[in-house]
């Protein structure tokens, strides 16, 4: 696309908002709080899963965890009427606290940590890494921190004791990524005794917690142009974003759907939990949203069949060092929009009706389109598509946008995508 059609597309305060957004959401709970913050702006209200629901026309939102599902009932809506479902997650791989975290070796304080998702260990070396996630207190509650400071770092071994590195770096799970946090012996409870005091809370109160690092360096514009962002966690808070916007966008539409968003957790890691796609919790809203309007099962069966999943998950740019490990018939690229993703062998769950779905939407939008297939000699990954089109039966589509460095501790993508597939996911949700 050229500078001038690309400029006409371009929403820089839509990228700026995602800045924000990733920088306030180093976990997953943190996300769906940060999401959750911009939906109730436009009058979402959240409801509890132990509560009765009306069916009355509005926004709501459930969280468990680190998983959201957000709905808008507009006015007329009826037990039958189907939904528009945009699926995303809002886990993304890294290093995480182990139970017992207070380790050392040599005269160093470290910090023991269990490896996330698929994780280009490399990428993890030599970075200032905070601690965020959630405390569970002793009376039941929880309670997010989030230290946003050069905490922990895992160090590489020196050139000079390695001097075989660049032929190939190989890195003992184990062994060479536990981080550094200070020096001297082991000192047990240290850690979250230091983390309950910056979040306010009593060491003694502190029963579990879900603690991960991330990168403390801020999300950025890159480029000349400024026209790449880089940043941590697009893969997968980039498509929570833009389904969070594009939800909020169509609050108080028309009665054709009901829109939804699912952010599921742990999609990195298989997605069998009660937060993640596997599991039951996007069924039990959309059924319950039936029932509270009066429904049967008969009328659930016709609101899902008539229901469309858009899954929404980052996928591969062409990368320009190694091209050959791309299909060479399909190089999507930055800023060339959002790409529909096919795979024959249901690792995404796109077909020939799904294209002509998402199609419809980036036409209405006004918005390219790319695709993007794997290389036949290349393992394919997968997404929540093909779980959620086989847990509810519902009609599902891949998308997401191009990027390079996909899982690293910094991802980066086109500034101008963003804002494209906001305003595609928007045209679905309006269908």
């Amino acid at each position: 696309m050229s500078t001038a059609a690309r400029q006409a597309f371009f929403d820089r305060t839509h990228t700026d908002d995602l800045i924000a957004f990733l920088a306030s959401s180093p976990s997953p709970y943190h996300a769906v709080a940060s999401a959750a913050e911009r939906l109730e702006k436009v009058g979402f209200r959240q409801v509890a899963e132990t509560d009765a629901w009306d069916g009355a026309a509005g926004g709501r939102y459930v969280i468990r965890g680190g998983a959201m599902i957000a709905w808008y009932v507009p006015q007329g809506a009826g037990p039958q009427t189907p939904f528009r479902v945009v699926g995303t997650h809002t886990d993304s791989p890294n290093l995480r606290v182990k139970p017992v975290p207070d380790t050392g070796s040599a005269g160093w304080r470290q910090v023991a940590v269990e490896i996330y998702g698929g994780v280009p260990l490399n990428t993890w070396l030599d970075r200032d890494l905070g601690l965020s996630g959630r405390l569970a207190l002793l009376d039941g509650t929880t309670r997010l921190v989030q230290l946003d400071e050069p905490l922990l770092r895992v160090p590489q071994l020196a050139i000079h004791l390695d001097r075989q590195v660049n032929d190939g770096l190989k890195l003992d799970k184990q062994r060479h990524l536990t981080p550094i946090w200070g020096l001297g012996r082991q000192d047990e409870g240290s850690l979250i005794e230091y983390v309950a005091e910056r979040a306010g809370v009593a060491a003694g109160d502190i029963v579990g917690w879900d603690l991960m690092t991330h990168d403390v360096q801020p999300p950025a514009y890159l480029g000349r142009d400024r026209e790449l962002l880089a940043g941590p966690r697009l893969d997968n808070l980039l498509s929570v974003h833009a389904a969070a916007a594009a939800l909020a966008a169509v609050a108080g539409g028309t009665a054709q759907y009901i829109p939804v968003l699912a952010a599921f957790d742990h999609e990195e890691t298989g997605s069998e939990s009660d937060t993640g796609a596997q599991g039951p919790l996007l069924g039990n809203v959309l059924e319950r949203s039936v029932y509270s309007r009066g429904g049967s099962p008969e009328d659930r069966a016709r609101a899902l069949a008539g229901t469309v999943c858009l899954s929404s998950d980052m996928g591969h740019a062409v990368h320009p060092n190694y091209s050959e490990r791309h299909e060479p018939g399909h190089h999507p690229l930055p800023n060339g929009g959002p790409i529909l993703k096919v795979n024959v062998n249901n690792r995404y769950a796109t077909d020939g009706v799904g294209r002509a779905v998402f199609a419809a939407a980036c036409e209405k939008a006004g918005v390219p389109w790319q695709t993007f297939v794997s290389n036949n000699a290349m393992p394919c990954g997968t997404t929540i598509g093909p779980i959620t089109a086989a847990r509810l039966g519902i009609t599902t589509v891949d998308c997401g946008i191009a990027a390079l460095s996909m899982h690293s501790a910094r991802e980066l993508c086109g500034a101008d995508d963003p804002y494209l597939l906001a305003s595609a996911i928007k045209a679905f949700l309006e269908g």
